[in-house]
């Protein structure tokens, strides 16, 4: 039964890390891209989850509501692009961060006019309900596989993406010398509108999925922007595949982390004491492994260029 329950506890660990994946993919392109610190991408992935959950109420699909949660995302990303992002390109990365925290409040007090203050719930669609065998007798959620398989598919569609199509060159230069590429016709405007739509859908994507299992409500990205930020800083600022390995090992650490302390401590405390006291070593992991990968590794596990 335990071996059950340790696989049980990895597989949740690796769904985590691929959410993670899913924000920080995208705040890691437009950074690398762009040069831009988005504290608003949390507020995307919370528009994909009410667009999802809105859309699939009133259609009775999961899946129309998945498609409505990208396309709300990457269209909502490319108005703030427009209207407000471009003009900060030049700016101090001081103005960026004020600028993108005034976001969220506008965005955070917009959805509670839209959506109200309660939060709403969305179904797990009927292909993907019931669970899989595990070894050791256990058993595991369908649709919590079904997010790893996402999460996977998507790593290898940006790695196409980016080191195989014009769009991936352009993003490339881009990250490089974007003062050339624009010398040599590129339209700058337009890529950074894309980039950042991109890394807007990948973000509703990511709410759109977990609102699945767990409520839909304001407020649900700030908690997960800020474990997407430790991702990307122990990846390497600007690397796609950084942020794929990073959102792993933050995802697995918090997990195995909150499973396995309590029980280590208690065999030295009484029980009450160890799932206190392991709740809070737990929540300090990640931030301790980060500061002992930058001790070694200041920029990260890779390079922007990764």
């Amino acid at each position: 039964m335990f071996t059950a329950l340790l696989i049980e506890q990895l597989l949740n660990g690796l769904q985590l890390g691929v959410m993670l994946f899913l924000m920080a993919a995208g705040l890691t392109l437009i950074f690398g891209v762009m040069g831009l610190i988005n504290l608003a991408h949390g507020s995307l992935y919370m528009i994909g989850a009410f667009a999802c959950a809105t859309v699939a109420a009133a259609t009775g699909s999961f899946w129309i509501g998945l498609i409505a949660s990208l396309a709300a995302a990457a269209g909502v990303g490319a108005i703030i692009e427009v209207a407000v992002i471009r003009r900060l390109y030049d700016r101090d990365h001081l103005d960026q961060v004020l600028a993108t925290f005034a976001l969220i409040l506008i965005l955070s007090e917009g959805a509670r006019w839209l959506f109200g203050s309660f939060p709403l719930y969305l179904d797990i669609p009927p292909l993907l309900q019931g669970a899989v065998p595990l070894p050791g007798g256990g058993q595991y959620q369908l649709y919590r596989l079904a997010i790893i398989g996402v999460g996977i598919a998507v790593a290898i569609g940006l790695y196409l993406l980016i080191s195989r199509t014009r769009l991936g060159m352009r993003i490339r230069a881009g990250e490089s010398d974007r003062e050339m590429i624009g010398a040599l016709g590129v339209d700058i405007g337009t890529l950074y509108t894309v980039v950042f739509a991109l890394g807007a859908a990948l973000a509703g994507l990511a709410g759109a999925l977990v609102g699945a299992l767990q409520s839909v409500q304001v407020g649900m990205g700030e908690p997960v922007l800020i474990l997407a930020f430790v991702v990307i800083v122990i990846g390497g600022i600007g690397s796609i595949k950084g942020a794929l390995v990073g959102a792993v090992i933050v995802g697995v650490v918090d997990t195995m982390g909150r499973f396995l302390l309590p029980s280590l401590l208690a065999l030295t405390m009484p029980a009450s004491q160890a799932t206190t006291i392991g709740a809070a070593l737990a929540s300090m992991l990640i931030y301790v492994v980060m500061a002992l990968i930058l001790a070694f590794r200041p920029s990260g596990l890779f390079s922007a260029q990764s």
